[in-house]
């Protein structure tokens, strides 16, 4: 049988998955134990990787935030979501330095963190650092964003563009939505405009949609953009109860909200929505601890939630099985009791 370039087997020696390649001059001799020579025809291992290659597991980072005291910190540390424990030191926001109500978003390889103030005396940055997930070490330069903020949530991102919304310029929050492209450093460009104009949504998605939930003033506002356009926000649906900073992550199916603000000051409340469907969120569970001002991430399975508010800064981090429905259980401690932090994972819906 003769054998054409691009045809797969799989080789039951070595239980690998293999292609057949051909030079240009291929003239389709081989038969399928395949001659050897790349001029002849030879078959070659795929070659692939993901996060549990990578780490053992999906990482998520988190970063910055306010310690008790009010200031400011530059502390990254980060977890493997399928297992449990406490958080390690990764390294550091060295660009900005120490900064609070930052955005966060994360491509498989490199987590990118934008804006935040450094509290007192309350300086906004434009600022736009990153790292590689897969390593430890400090954050580099990435770029500028169009507009100095304080983005207060997580953000959105497919492999490929991160995108940054519902940040606080100045006295009231902004409808502006920006993006970058992750994998090539650069400043941000303007993508198009949420429905209303807000600060602290939370933020989640697909490879396909963006979404972000809430915001202040507290609203049930769910906006949703197409990542591979530009354009403005259409609307999704609603929260069922008003809310802004709290976490939010999803995988490819099910975005979750988690712990947003409301008429209490702390909120144990999980909802969720189904991202390629329209309609508000529904009820999912509860938080192991009510608190506001932390931070969401996810692998495929996993949702994780970690510091935030209680009255006092914590340093909780719990999780819930994404596609069960029930309450989230105790994962470990962040290295720092901190709110206000930034969270992001190499292994979210959106990839």
């Amino acid at each position: 049988m003769t054998i054409k370039p691009g045809a797969f087997r799989f080789n039951t020696d070595s239980m690998k998955l293999e292609i057949f390649r051909g030079s240009a001059d291929y003239e389709g001799t081989a038969s399928m134990a395949g001659i050897g020579t790349l001029a002849a025809g030879q078959w070659e291992e795929i070659q692939a990787t993901s996060p549990e290659v990578q780490t053992g597991g999906t990482r998520a980072l988190f970063a910055g935030g306010t310690q008790p005291g009010n200031s400011a910190v530059n502390r990254i540390d980060y977890i493997n979501i399928d297992s449990t424990g406490d958080a390690i030191d990764f390294g550091d926001l060295a660009i900005a330095g120490a900064r609070t109500q930052k955005g966060a978003l994360a491509s498989r390889t490199r987590g990118v963190f934008e804006g935040g103030t450094d509290i007192s005396p309350g300086n906004v940055t434009s600022t736009i650092e990153f790292t590689t997930i897969a390593s430890t070490g400090d954050t580099v330069n990435f770029g500028t964003a169009n507009v100095s903020t304080r983005a207060q949530g997580n953000q959105c991102s497919n492999s490929t563009r991160g995108m940054f919304a519902a940040g606080y310029p100045g006295s009231s929050g902004t409808d502006r939505i920006d993006y970058i492209t992750i994998a090539s450093e650069g400043n941000s460009l303007d993508f198009g405009n949420l429905t209303a104009g807000r600060y602290a949504a939370m933020g989640c998605g697909s490879s396909t949609r963006a979404i972000w939930m809430g915001g202040a003033d507290p609203n049930t506002i769910i906006d949703y953009v197409t990542i591979s356009t530009l354009g403005n926000a259409a609307d999704f649906g609603d929260l069922t109860s008003q809310g802004n900073d709290g976490a939010a992550c999803s995988n490819s199916v099910r975005g979750l909200c988690a712990g947003a603000d409301s008429a209490s000051p702390y909120s144990n409340v999980i909802e969720y929505i189904t991202l390629a469907s329209n309609g508000n969120s529904q009820d999912f569970g509860d938080m192991a601890v009510s608190r506001s001002g932390h931070r969401g991430a996810a692998s495929a399975t996993r949702g994780v939630f970690g510091g935030g508010n209680t009255g006092s800064m914590t340093n909780t981090i719990d999780y819930g099985q994404i596609m069960s429905i029930g309450n989230a259980v105790d994962f470990g401690d962040l290295t720092l009791a901190r709110s206000q932090i930034s969270a992001c994972s190499n292994g979210h819906g959106g990839l």
